[in-house]
């Protein structure tokens, strides 16, 4: 009788024991899953997690990775998530509880079609049933229509947040990048400083640069940024068999026209560069001459054409100058 009354106190004990040993917390118990990150959830965890009661928020992501599915949409954004995710559980704000989770579609064919899903990646925002922040509302749900940031992506979560302080969002160091940066900054400057004697004398030639700046404005005064946005037709029909290279009225014009338009300018240009510097600089007198005589009727004969042109462009246009 004895060693009965003893075993019974013994169990009453270790019973009593029992029960007192506290219930483990259920935000705790999922915080601890997700070891700084979003927890990986499949049907069974995603109903423990969202279903009532709780005193937490909670953002799940609902996405399909695997490449069977082809959802790049979802590979892209998924660096993303798992940065919004960290950054919250590494900055968690005592008056603020919240769970990230994520689940694919592999794990949770079952939710997505219980909630009638044709479309990854979703997210969806449960605010707590219990508590000071409890709400019947929700949950609430972005669909996404294009690539987003996790900027983007958490200050719509914000919204849907009681107000207070928030953590930031905490992109980790991309190393890869930096020292890409470094390596091409130190092969930059060791290209330079080997190549510059040979670079410095090309760049401090003023020739070289005034015919690019020739070519520029060459390039720009016949309306070449006028093509690109306009999209304007290469060259068109005459109507009659033929092709036009004009195009008729000054708000209009074909791409072969402004390569013309490029090229006479170009001639004029070298024409009268010629006569103001180089003849001048000829010794020989009936050389010069001659080379007076060349370049003038460049000069006269392109001239005439541009005019002609004009007159193709407008033909109330009144100038015109012999042969053409």
């Amino acid at each position: 009788m004895l060693f009965l009354s003893y075993l019974t106190a013994l169990l009453c004990t270790a019973g009593a024991a029992f029960a007192a040993k506290p219930k483990v917390d259920k935000f705790e118990r999922f915080q601890s899953l997700s070891h700084g990150g979003a927890i990986d959830l499949n049907d069974k965890t995603y109903n423990e997690l969202t279903v009532a009661p709780r005193d937490y928020f909670t953002a799940v992501l609902l996405t399909a990775i695997d490449s069977r599915f082809g959802c790049v949409l979802c590979r892209e954004f998924q660096p993303e998530w798992d940065i919004i995710a960290r950054s919250w559980n590494k900055g968690q704000v005592e008056d603020i509880n919240m769970v990230f989770g994520t689940l694919d579609f592999t794990d949770g064919k079952e939710t997505f079609k219980s909630l009638m899903l044709q479309t990854a990646p979703v997210v969806l925002v449960f605010p707590p049933s219990t508590g000071p922040y409890a709400s019947a509302d929700g949950p609430f749900s972005f669909e996404f229509t294009g690539p987003i940031s996790a900027d983007q992506l958490y200050n719509w979560i914000n919204r849907h947040l009681p107000e207070g302080p928030k953590p930031r969002i905490v992109r980790p160091i991309n190393y890869v990048r930096i020292g890409s940066g470094i390596t091409l900054f130190l092969g930059i400057i060791t290209v330079f400083t080997v190549a510059s004697p040979y670079i410095l004398p090309v760049l401090q030639n003023r020739n070289i640069w005034a015919g690019i700046s020739l070519i520029a404005v060459l390039l720009f005064t016949s309306g070449h940024m006028f093509n690109h946005i306009r999209k304007v037709p290469y060259i068109a029909g005459d109507g009659r068999g033929g092709i036009s290279y004009f195009a008729g009225g000054f708000s209009n014009q074909f791409g072969m026209e402004t390569q013309i338009i490029a090229a006479i300018y170009g001639v004029l240009s070298f024409a009268t560069i010629a006569l103001a510097l180089k003849v001048p600089r000829m010794s020989d007198n009936k050389s010069q001459q001659v080379a007076v005589v060349i370049w003038g009727v460049v000069l006269l004969g392109v001239y005439s054409f541009l005019l002609s042109v004009f007159r193709v462009k407008n033909g109330g246009y009144p100038f015109f100058l012999p042969p053409f």
